[in-house]
């Protein structure tokens, strides 16, 4: 089997990676779709996109190291099977609400804080669950390919749910019959996570319940210059550059004057971009922070001239750079994460980075949005683009700084990729 798809020759991670895709694609459909009616309902406002933004990702930055800690006390494959369904029922009612012609923009604000708090649950439990799947030597390559399953429906669910909205008319009734399908794709998922066999899971003891457990997560990641970095670096990017759901929108809208299938094409453009990365990232077979630093730096700066980009068609051939670029950092930093960490601890140090990652959203989304809607689409891009640029540079240097007071040597921390 090729290097780059080897983790596929386990049976469980097959099944698991399979009703992802299915779940993906109905994730990505609703993305599109959930943009679209919140556009519709507010008259397209910039701001109430980034709120709606915000507030789905506001449970990660609340609940993620309890989430964590939850991951590590709880079988992980029942665990997930749960958190699946707790995010398909939101999508039900959201898509039955719109279908009705009953959908308010506070039904969709509402709903999307329900869709964040069993995500929340859900992020941790999945990341860390691969590692239960794979052997050691194929964790890197197993999370590279969950991204390109992640990218593979990205490809498809925006197109896909731009062409059906069109062809049901672009209002609020045709982003419910979008919606509902991705309710219906969580069944993929619990039906894998059911079909896997126990016995080919190496599954950890469950961490004993007691005081402190929170916090021990913490010190562990505080004492970690590495680690730190990788933080940094994610919460910079994550709240600053990948708020593609708004820029994408109002670029496609405001300034390009395109429609729902534009728009949609727009992720895909993207996810092709974010594939190839991807895949490249699956035949690595281990990975370094400097990695991480140098993917942020030029993804930042990829960003800017996405923002400067004088039309549409231009760019869309810069969204597959942007997508190459972003999923190389992302995927480079998950596995960093992950290689770096014990076994018993990795449930609430990948709930503390996607807490960091994703929680940075709700803080840069109305920010992102309000930009938009006072200084123009261009500018989420090159302030986000800009400040991303700058972020990471702070952050490598003061972490270059430590480890020249810890007298770490120099060929340690500027390792080759």
């Amino acid at each position: 089997m090729s290097p780059t798809f080897r983790s596929l020759h386990n049976a469980n991670y097959r099944r698991y990676a399979a009703g992802g895709v299915v779940s993906n694609t109905g994730t990505w459909m609703q993305r599109v779709a959930q943009d679209w009616l919140v556009l519709v309902l507010s008259g397209g406002s910039g701001m109430a996109l980034g709120i709606t933004t915000g507030l789905q990702f506001l449970p990660t930055l609340l609940l993620a190291p309890f989430a964590g800690l939850v991951a590590d006390r709880l079988p992980k494959q029942r665990l997930l099977q749960l958190t699946n369904l707790g995010m398909a029922l939101p999508a039900l009612v959201l898509g039955l609400l719109a279908v009705t012609g009953s959908a308010q923009i506070w039904h969709v604000y509402v709903l999307a804080v329900v869709l964040g708090v069993s995500s929340a649950f859900d992020a941790p439990a999945r990341q860390s669950f691969v590692s239960e799947m794979v052997a050691p030597e194929d964790l890197s390559n197993a999370v590279g390919l969950n991204s390109a399953s992640f990218n593979a429906a990205r490809l498809v669910g925006p197109g896909l749910a731009g062409v059906l909205i069109a062809a049901l008319g672009g209002g609020a009734v045709a982003t419910g019959w979008v919606i509902l399908a991705n309710a219906v794709s969580y069944a993929a998922p619990i039906a894998a996570l059911r079909r896997l066999d126990p016995a080919r899971l190496d599954t950890p003891a469950p961490q004993e319940r007691g005081p402190g457990a929170i916090r021990e997560g913490v010190r562990y990641v505080r004492d970690r210059p590495d680690l730190l970095l990788i933080l940094a670096i994610v919460f910079v990017v994550g709240t600053f550059g990948l708020n593609f759901q708004i820029t994408s929108a109002l670029m496609a809208t405001e300034v390009f004057g395109k429609g729902a299938g534009e728009y949609g094409a727009l992720g895909t453009f993207l996810a092709v971009g974010s594939l190839a990365g991807a895949l490249l990232a699956a035949r690595r077979p281990r990975v370094r922070h400097r990695l991480v630093v140098g993917a942020a730096l030029v993804f930042g700066a990829i960003e800017v001239v996405a923002g400067l980009a004088p039309t549409y068609l231009t760019f869309a051939l810069l969204a597959p750079v942007l997508g190459l670029t972003s999923l190389t950092m992302i995927t480079a930093a998950n596995t960093y994460m992950q290689m770096n960490t014990g076994a018993g601890m990795r449930g609430r140090v990948m709930a503390l980075y996607l807490m960091v990652f994703m929680g940075g959203t709700p803080l840069g989304a109305p920010v992102v949005g309000w930009i938009g809607e006072e200084m123009g689409a261009r500018w989420t891009l090159i302030l986000g683009g800009g400040t991303t640029v700058l972020g990471v540079a702070v952050a490598a240097a003061v972490f270059l700084a430590s480890a020249r007071r810890r007298q770490v040597p120099q060929d340690a921390v500027l390792a080759p990729f």
